[in-house]
């Protein structure tokens, strides 16, 4: 085709439409030719100078490290780099920093367990919606759902050595009922044996009412109240009523919610008297507060 174009001097279009290629093809070959003699001819790599996913991966890379060495706004960082803001806010969130927070060095685990019971009850309480009929969470069909008829209090008081627990569905989580609940709950671990310490809440209105206090002031047991925002320290209870919620909550269909009410002291019995822990080397809270295995 060289030949041809330059030296038999034959018109480039008439040339390209012998080889079956554009006009346009053609003057670049001989371009090519006339740049780099016959190695301008050789076959060369289709693979592009530059490539996109390259380029994408170099101004990630350093956007995350002005992102966290220097710790500059996701606006800052598109300023910075001229690109668009919400391009670099999307990097930030799938590489895991979208938040400032999540660059500070997370607490290490603090695991603890009392080694006498009594030395330390955790209380807590969890609001679940009362109703007339099996709800969605069974069925799966939201339709014809329970409506206005307010909620069941579980007032929860797990001991931290044994897990050794009580509960009773109130109405409310007033001071008259937490403060009520307390001291059912210290009678029942006192029939068995357990004199509490310590009581572990969080900053509910009802564990920071006067009367409550006050009462823990009387019976001389220490009151230990969690950091605002921080409910793994009160974590024996949260997990105690996760289990409530899977194992016996959510776990039968019930017609309503009177009758799941009514069921609570049957698994309550079971929890405590045949349910192993892994905590507590497999052995159940009975078998734990009275020292066996």
């Amino acid at each position: 085709m060289i030949r041809r174009i330059v030296e038999e001097g034959r018109p480039t279009a008439e040339v390209a439409a012998g080889f079956g290629i554009s006009e346009r093809t053609a003057r670049k070959w001989v371009a090519r030719w006339r740049a780099e003699g016959k190695a301008g001819l050789e076959n060369r790599s289709s693979r592009p100078r530059s490539a996109a996913a390259d380029a994408a991966a170099f101004w990630k890379a350093t956007a995350e490290r002005l992102r966290r060495d220097y710790r500059l706004t996701g606006q800052e960082i598109a300023a910075k780099l001229k690109l668009a803001r919400s391009t670099v806010a999307g990097w930030l969130t799938r590489m895991g920093l979208g938040r400032l927070a999540a660059m500070a060095p997370k607490e290490p685990v603090r695991r603890y367990q009392r080694e006498r019971p009594g030395e330390l009850l955790h209380l807590d309480i969890k609001k679940l919606a009362r109703f007339d009929g099996v709800g969605h969470r069974i069925t799966g069909d939201r339709r014809g759902r329970s409506q206005g008829m307010g909620y069941d209090f579980l007032h929860v008081a797990i001991d931290d050595a044994t897990r050794l627990a009580y509960v009773e569905v109130l109405p409310d989580e007033r001071r008259w009922s937490t403060t009520g609940f307390l001291l059912r709950a210290l009678r029942w671990f006192r029939a068995r044996g357990v004199r509490v310490e310590r009581v572990m809440t969080d900053n509910g209105s009802g564990y920071v009412a006067r009367l409550f206090r006050k009462v823990l002031r009387l019976l001389a047991i220490k009151h230990v109240r969690t950091r605002p925002y921080t409910p793994k320290t009160n974590g024996k209870a949260e997990r105690f009523i996760q289990t409530m919620l899977r194992e016996w909550a959510y776990a039968i269909p019930f017609p309503t919610s009177d009758r799941r009410a009514a069921d609570l002291a049957r698994w309550l019995a079971g929890y405590n008297e045949r349910r192993p822990h892994a905590s507590l080397a497999q052995r159940t809270p009975v078998q734990a507060l009275a020292g066996t295995t």
